[in-house]
């Protein structure tokens, strides 16, 4: 498996797990896991995914992503597991 860290997180509104999932989807990343919570109208998500049979390769996914969060106002941050996992350690 080659795991990544995807994260969401803005001004909640109508379509973000869509549109974010639907990119995933349409470029072979499957969803491991996920977690979302609402906090006083700002949204915050963040799933564990599998690239190893992703269409596209890292960087692109990780840029279409983040492209596709300006789009709908919300910042989405795309991590390698190995990376996030070194800067999260305490």
């Amino acid at each position: 498996m080659d795991k990544v860290i995807i994260t969401v997180v803005g001004k909640d509104t109508v379509g973000i797990i869509a549109k974010v999932c639907t990119y995933l989807a349409e470029t072979g990343v499957n969803i491991l896991d996920i977690s979302q919570t609402i906090v006083q109208d700002y949204f915050n998500m963040m799933m564990i995914a599998d690239i190893a049979k992703a269409t596209k390769p890292f960087e692109e996914i990780s840029g279409g992503l983040e492209t596709i969060g300006e789009s709908i106002g919300v910042k989405v941050k795309c991590q390698r597991e190995a990376i996030f996992t070194k800067m999260h350690r305490i």
